[in-house]
């Protein structure tokens, strides 16, 4: 038997197919009764709507061409002042939604949510009144809270390592699985006291996987001398020096490039005697080595999924989350010094 479809029900019901169309997308146009009975009609008749089938002709209906584009909403949670290299993060994310979202026949549309602009209930209205049933949600500085969507007739990515209200697939940089290769590459150029500082608050967001493979690796990597991990909130200058001329790791490795200065000003040479990592490269301008978190890729990934869900009518919240990963390469920088020549055999 095939699917039902707006034409069967319509015949069904003796009624019009925008009549069936209008009551199954709630228009105050048809009749409460009518409505209940198209309602109850489709649902013995396991008539599932898309809702990018409305999109599709509305956007037809706006333009007097025949290309389609569907959309996609980007949402960004502002709740104050942020630093110029979460920014930047935020748009080569955002860079590589749209790309992917383009390649794709989509058309993204960013709305910025905040205290003191554009609230959740007003997105809800927004989205629902412009047809838009699939977002993704850009990184946030904490812990978003979008549980008052109306998420029955949305689907949703999140490009962070996870978000709780409500729990979304998810999209995010592999921590873990980069510092490690970090420190296999710093392994294979002769460090062998590498040095991690970490802000408390970054730390426990991540649930501790910048940490925890540093203290797996040091384990594990041969003829390494384990330098405790310095963990401070905020990361201080003062801090910071102690723990450097107290430990004197090789290569130091940090969110903060101005830990070179700290560095300099306890003697070191950089990269003759020491050496520096950024853990991200968007807080740089290129002045030392860095890992590059991938963020257009990151973005990329997250516009695939979330068309994927829509086109296969996955809308709410997802019984079972999940996240994808995707791991940091390293950019070469003058503060690191190259690979060991090969030796011949």
């Amino acid at each position: 038997m095939s699917a039902p479809t707006l034409r069967t029900l319509a015949r069904t019901l003796g009624l019009s197919r925008t009549t069936i169309s209008d009551a199954l997308r709630g228009s105050p146009r048809v009749n409460p009764q009518t409505a209940e009975r198209v309602r109850a009609a489709a649902k013995a008749a396991g008539y599932e709507s898309n809702p990018l089938t409305g999109t599709v002709m509305s956007l037809l209906r706006r333009s007097r061409s025949q290309t389609f584009r569907g959309v996609l909403a980007a949402i960004e949670i502002v709740d104050g002042p942020r630093p110029q290299h979460a920014v930047r993060y935020n748009e080569s994310v955002l860079a590589g939604v749209t790309e992917r979202a383009e390649a794709l026949g989509f058309k993204v549309e960013r709305f910025e949510v905040s205290p003191n602009g554009l609230r959740l209930n007003r997105l809800d209205t927004i989205l629902h009144t412009r047809g838009i049933h699939a977002m993704v949600i850009l990184p946030a500085s904490g812990f978003p809270d979008l549980a008052s969507l109306r998420w029955e007739q949305y689907t949703a990515v999140y490009i962070d390592y996870f978000i709780d209200h409500p729990p979304l697939h998810c999209v995010c940089s592999d921590h873990y699985r980069s510092m490690v290769s970090l420190l296999q590459q710093l392994h294979e150029r002769g460090y062998r006291r590498p040095g991690l500082f970490m802000e408390i608050t970054h730390d426990e967001r991540l649930h501790f996987r910048w940490e925890g493979a540093f203290l797996a690796l040091q384990k594990y990597l041969p003829k390494l001398t384990a330098v405790p991990a310095l963990r401070l909130q905020p990361v201080t200058q003062a801090g910071f020096m102690a723990w450097f001329k107290k430990h004197d790791p090789d290569v130091v490795i940090g969110h903060l490039p101005v830990a070179m200065e700290w560095m300099k000003a306890c003697g070191a040479k950089i990269p003759e005697t020491h050496s520096f990592v950024c853990l991200n490269s968007l807080r740089t301008n290129g002045e030392c080595a860095a890992l590059d978190l991938q963020a257009s890729h990151l973005g990329i990934r997250a516009a695939e999924l979330v068309i994927g869900q829509l086109l296969h009518n996955e809308f709410g919240i997802p019984v079972e989350q999940s996240l994808t990963t995707i791991p940091a390469k390293l950019v070469e920088g003058p503060t690191l010094r190259g690979p060991a020549p090969a030796i011949a055999e």
